[in-house]
């Protein structure tokens, strides 16, 4: 009996440490992730990044093309976002998430919205 809850409770904790499994986005997802990261007062991608449509975009960072190929692992283009400084000490990005810029659920949309790109 003891033998099968130890056995029980290593296979939840083996598919609990499992990467996690993101939803397909909607299209209201996507199009809140896009007014995100075109917001001044929020993501404000377009002050750093070009991309999309967007309008007066800057030329610090890298253009934002070709999301889903570049970064294939889901979970890593919201690492970056969500603290850049993990992948680069030296980055000018804020760290959205660290300093609570935006929260989880806005990185996932703005990452929804990337992936279209």
């Amino acid at each position: 009996m003891r033998k099968g809850l130890i056995s029980v409770c290593l296979t939840t904790l083996a598919l609990s440490a499992t990467a996690p499994v993101f939803a397909e986005p909607t299209q209201a997802d996507i199009d809140r992730g896009k007014e995100l990261a075109f917001s001044r007062k929020d993501g404000n991608c377009l002050a750093c990044h070009q991309m999309d449509d967007g309008k007066l975009a800057g030329n610090i960072g890298p253009e934002l093309a070709d999301m889903e190929t570049r970064y294939p692992d889901r979970e890593i283009l919201f690492k970056r976002i969500w603290d850049e400084t993990q992948f680069n000490p030296t980055t000018v990005m804020p760290p959205f998430g660290r300093h609570m810029i935006l929260g989880k659920q806005e990185i996932n949309r703005i990452v929804d919205y990337l992936y279209t790109l």
